[in-house]
């Protein structure tokens, strides 16, 4: 059990005991997936809850294909109402095999009753926050690339193992424009739907509308962190062009790969545009063809002010602001390399994140490996548009 579970005490069986045979119950449930044992895992269940039952067989052989190298629940809270009942709220921590270095992790909330001595689960109640996992939105279909593990709901073999190839021609890619440490592999998800995508990600389905790919995992630390995930709208990549696709899973690839030197005080314009400019690099295409939308804005007389804000890359906003804001960003990183050179774009990159926070990053960074200021810089980023787009 872990250390930090706690009960509240009630009459009756003491409240370490309960939690000690809890924490039985979820280890043979946790032992039983990754045994593939279905019998086993049903067995834990109350014999009176005869939804949660369907529920639990349904999703069991969803996981059938998902390739688990570890699942573990562990016990964080128990309250109990009466001797014969109790809530759990457990943690959830599961790898895939061959790609995850450090397990995700699930909040879950349990009901259980004791019967004859013994704990059964009675109920999962909802999340309060966080998303669903794929193999909740029906049986999970896999296809392994050479650097790239594609898990789809709802999708055929031949869509996924095309996610798979472009994912396998995104890794290297990317190890050319970040050198340095990074896994160099790829998880992707592909739901059935725009709004299995918001249920993934525990958000509105609606504020991704348009955006064909993001990526999750937690920015900053030392690069074991909780493992990262591209999660893919099957609705808006699907009208990509192959180009559009690899350029997609480039860019999402980069994120994965940053992830340890981008923190809080990494603005949007420069994780987003080096994310971009990683993708386009060496693909031949003019400036104009990678920045079409902040092209007609310079040539309508429209030439921004300054560098895109955080708040412009929200993905509920007008639509063409948005892919002037990722161009902004993607043309400052492409300024960068150019006239500092690409090694200096990855060092400024890491100055940027490792300050820790935003007050200050850009303006140290600037003037310690690029030697400028925010003001110098964002003239000359607004020279290079005018130059480039007119």
């Amino acid at each position: 059990m872990s250390a930090s579970a706690s009960a509240c005490t009630t009459p009756g069986e003491p409240a370490d005991i309960a939690a000690r045979d809890i924490q039985r119950t979820l280890d043979r449930r946790a032992q039983a997936v990754l045994s593939r044992d279905e019998a086993a895992y049903l067995a834990d269940l109350d014999p009176g809850a005869a939804r949660l039952r369907a529920a639990e067989r349904a999703e069991f052989v969803n996981l059938a294909q998902v390739p688990l190298c570890s699942w573990e629940y562990r016990l964080t809270g128990l309250d109990r109402t009466d001797t014969g009942r109790a809530t759990a709220r457990v943690e959830l921590r599961y790898r895939f095999a061959g790609f995850d270095e450090a397990p995700v992790k699930v909040t879950e909330r349990l009901d259980l009753t004791r019967r004859d001595g013994r704990w059964y689960v009675a109920a999962e109640r909802p999340q309060r926050r966080g998303g669903e996992q794929l193999w909740e939105q029906g049986r999970v279909t896999v296809v392994r690339g050479a650097r790239s593990l594609v898990l789809g709901a709802g999708q055929d073999v031949k869509r996924l193992r095309a996610m798979a190839d472009a994912a396998d021609e995104a890794v290297p890619a990317v190890d050319r424009a970040w050198p340095g440490r990074w896994p160099r592999r790829l998880v992707i998800l592909v739901p059935a739907s725009l709004d299995g995508m918001g249920a993934l990600l525990g958000a509105p389905a609606a504020g991704y509308r348009g955006i064909a790919a993001v990526t999750t995992g937690e920015a900053g630390g030392s690069g074991a962190g909780p493992a990262d995930r591209v999660i893919v709208n099957p609705e808006a990549y699907g009208v990509l062009g192959a180009f559009g696709q690899r350029i997609v899973l480039t860019h999402e690839t980069t994120h994965v790969a940053t992830r340890a030197h981008t923190s809080a005080a990494t603005p949007l314009w420069l994780s987003e545009g080096f994310a971009d400019w990683a993708a386009y690099r060496g693909r031949g295409r003019t400036t104009g063809q990678t920045a079409p939308a902040l092209q007609r804005a310079v040539r309508a007389g429209d030439l921004p002010a300054a560098l895109p804000a955080d708040r412009d890359f929200g993905f509920g906003g007008d639509a063409g602001a948005l892919a002037r804001a990722y161009e902004g960003g993607w043309l400052a990183c492409a300024l960068i390399a150019r006239e500092w050179g690409e090694a200096k774009l990855t060092a400024f990159y890491r100055a940027v994140g490792g300050h820790g926070k935003r007050e200050g990053a850009v303006e140290k960074a600037m003037r310690q490996v690029l030697g400028t200021t925010p003001e110098d810089f964002e003239e000359r980023w607004r020279r290079y548009a005018l130059r480039q787009l007119s």
